[in-house]
C-alpha cells in the first residue's frame, strides 16, 4: 500500500461561505425570481443535514406561466436572433462559469454532496467546455449536416435527475439554446440550487427574459411539464421507468424526446489488463465524475488478484466532509438515494452475494454510505443491472470474452462501458460488439463535450 505523506492528513476544507448562498430563492420565470404556487422547501447539505436555503416550488399553474414566457421569448426574441448573436450569449455564460468556478464548485458540493475535488477539477471545467462547444455550433448549424435551413423546434422541457450536477444541467441547456430554442428546466427536488444559480448567471450574461426558466418542485411538476401541449421537445435523464412513462405519454403527438435512462455502467477487465490502472479507474468511477455504482466483470484468471488490489485501495479511501480537498467519498445527495443504496445491497445479500467493506468510519450525520464490494453477484440480481446510488461495486466473473459481452449487454438500456486490456484487437473487438452508450478503453477520458443533442432541437 502506498505510504501517506504527512501533509495528506491535514484538513483542507473550502469555506461554505464561498458559495455566497442567499437565504431564500424563488423559482425563475420570465427573467425574474418569484414566489411559486407550491409549498416552499428548505434545502439541506447532504453531508451535515444542515439547512442551506429556502426554495420556492412550482405548481401546475406555474408550469403554464413558464411555458407561456418561454414561447413568447422563442417567437419574439431568442428564436429571431441570428446564430452569431446566440453564440455571443453562450460565450458570455461560459466565461461567467469559468470566472465563478470556485464559488460554483462549493455550491455544487453543498447541493449534491460531490467532493470538492471532483467539482473543481472535473465538472466545472467540463461545464464551461460544453458551453463553449455549443456556442461554436450556434452559427454553423446550416453546415452541420442538418440541411440548409435548420430551425428551432420551440420550447424544450428539461427534467434533471436526482443528483444532477452543473455539468448535467449544462448538457441539457446548451444544445437547446444553441439551436434557438427556449427551455423550462425542472431540477431535482433535493438539489435545485445549482439550476437556480445557473439561471442567475444566464440573467447576468444578458440572456433575454423567458429564454431559460427554472421550476423547482416535486415530480408532479416534471410530469405536467413533459405533458404540456405547447412543449415541442422533452429531455429527461432518470430511471428507465420514468423514461417509459414519458415515452408512452408522448406517443403519437409529435413531441421530440431525448431520453438518457440511468443504467449501471460496466467495467470489463480482461486477463491481460493493466490491473493497477483498472483498479484506479473503477474507483474513480464510483467516487469521482460518474459518482455512482457500476458493475465489474472480471475474467476468472485475474479475479482474485484484482480484488486484492481493489480492497487495498478501498482501505485507503477517505470518507467524510466533501468540502475537504483530501476527501475521496462524499455523501449521497438525499436520504432517499441512501435508502435505495441500502435496499439494493441488502437484497443482493439475501440472494447470495457477499458484501465486503473496509469499515471506514462514518460521520455521525449526513447521507453517507461505505464503499462496498459485492462478490458472487449474478445477472439475476437487480443490483447487477440497476443504477446504484453511491459507491457500490457488484462483481461478476466470466471465462471467455464472448461471455463477458453477453453479460455486459444484458441490460434494458445501453450502459457506458470501460474495457480494460493491453491487447488493442481485444478492445476494438469488444467495442464493436458492445451494446453501449459509450465505450472507453483503459481509462481514456470521456470528451469534455457531448456532440449529441443538436438533432433533438432542430426542425429539419
Amino acid at each position: 500500500m502506498t505510504e501517506t505523506a504527512p501533509w495528506d492528513d491535514v484538513p483542507a476544507p473550502e469555506s461554505r461561505a464561498t458559495a455566497a448562498l442567499r437565504a431564500e430563492y424563488g423559482m425563475f420565470v420570465d427573467g425574474e425570481f418569484r414566489a411559486g404556487g407550491g409549498e416552499p422547501r428548505t434545502g439541506t447539505d447532504p453531508a451535515t443535514e444542515q439547512p442551506l436555503a429556502t426554495v420556492a416550488t412550482a405548481d401546475e399553474s406555474d408550469v403554464d406561466t413558464a411555458i407561456r414566457a418561454a414561447r413568447r421569448a422563442q417567437r419574439e426574441t431568442w428564436g429571431r436572433l441570428p446564430g452569431t448573436e446566440r453564440a455571443k450569449h453562450l460565450f458570455r455564460i461560459a466565461r461567467l462559469v469559468q470566472e465563478h468556478s470556485r464559488e460554483l464548485a462549493v455550491l455544487q458540493t453543498l447541493d449534491t454532496g460531490r467532493t470538492i475535488r471532483s467539482s473543481k477539477e472535473a465538472e466545472l471545467p467540463a461545464a464551461a467546455a460544453q458551453l463553449f462547444h455549443h456556442a461554436g455550433w450556434a452559427d454553423k448549424l446550416p453546415h452541420a449536416g442538418f440541411g440548409p435551413d435548420p430551425r428551432p423546434v420551440g420550447v424544450a422541457a428539461q427534467i434533471a435527475p436526482a443528483d444532477a450536477s452543473l455539468l448535467a444541467l449544462v448538457r441539457m441547456l446548451a444544445p437547446a439554446l444553441a439551436c434557438g430554442n427556449t427551455a423550462v428546466l425542472k431540477p431535482a427536488a433535493a438539489s435545485p440550487l445549482g439550476a437556480l444559480v445557473l439561471a442567475e448567471i444566464c440573467r447576468t450574461a444578458g440572456l433575454p427574459a423567458g429564454v431559460v426558466n427554472v421550476l423547482p418542485g416535486p415530480a408532479e411538476v416534471g410530469g405536467a411539464l413533459a405533458g404540456h401541449p405547447d412543449v415541442a421537445a422533452v429531455a429527461l435523464t432518470g430511471s428507465a421507468a420514468a423514461g417509459e412513462s414519458v415515452r408512452t405519454r408522448l406517443a403519437g403527438n409529435g413531441t421530440r424526446l431525448a431520453l438518457e435512462p440511468r443504467t449501471a455502467d460496466a467495467d470489463i477487465v480482461f486477463d491481460d489488463a493493466p490491473l493497477d490502472q483498472a483498479v484506479d479507474g473503477v474507483l474513480d468511477g464510483i467516487t469521482g465524475l460518474r459518482g455512482r455504482g457500476a458493475r465489474i466483470l472480471l475474467q476468472e484468471s485475474v479475479a482474485e488478484r484484482f480484488l486484492d488490489l481493489l480492497r487495498e485501495r478501498v482501505r485507503g479511501l477517505r470518507l467524510g466532509d466533501p468540502l475537504d480537498a483530501n476527501t475521496d467519498v462524499g455523501p449521497l445527495t438525499s436520504a432517499g438515494r441512501l435508502a435505495r443504496n441500502v435496499e439494493l445491497t441488502a437484497h443482493a445479500q439475501e440472494l447470495g452475494a457477499e458484501r465486503w467493506t473496509a469499515e471506514l468510519p462514518l460521520p455521525e450525520r449526513g447521507h453517507f454510505a461505505e464503499p462496498a464490494v459485492l462478490t458472487g453477484a449474478t445477472q439475476a440480481m437487480p443490483i447487477a443491472r440497476a443504477d446504484i446510488p453511491g459507491p457500490v461495486l457488484p462483481v461478476l466473473t466470466f471465462r471467455t470474452p464472448e461471455e463477458a459481452l453477453a453479460k455486459a449487454n444484458n441490460t434494458a438500456r445501453p450502459p457506458a462501458v470501460s474495457v480494460w486490456s493491453h491487447n488493442g484487437s481485444t478492445a476494438l473487438w469488444a467495442a464493436q460488439h458492445l451494446r453501449a452508450s459509450a465505450v472507453r478503453v483503459n481509462g481514456a477520458e470521456r470528451p469534455d463535450v457531448d456532440p449529441a443533442g443538436l438533432e433533438t432541437y432542430l426542425d429539419v
